[in-house]
């Protein structure tokens, strides 16, 4: 009997990846082989034009897991929310 390995989590977007991707936030299922930010990515980069031009430059994005910042290889265990937005710069 097959059972649905999805789970639902908020993301949202700041900034330009706000604007490439034409949403401030969504709620999505993620599948079962999307475990670390860094395959959310990749996942992500597939959905359509505007999200693969968002991730395009993977390493320039940042993210947060339930508003704690993170390195791509984090895995997203039972996170409930994922922010990305780009690198802040102080001026």
């Amino acid at each position: 009997m097959a059972t649905d390995a999805k789970r639902r989590v908020r993301l949202v977007y700041f900034a330009w990846v706000r604007e490439k991707v034409g949403l401030p936030s969504e709620d999505v299922e993620l599948p079962e082989d999307v475990t670390t930010v860094e395959t959310l990515i990749g996942w992500l980069k597939q959905r359509g034009p505007g999200y693969s031009d968002a991730f395009a430059r993977p390493q320039v994005v940042r993210a947060a897991l339930d508003k704690v910042h993170v390195k791509p290889a984090t895995p997203l265990g039972a996170v409930r929310e994922i922010a990305f937005f780009p690198p802040v710069t102080g001026g």
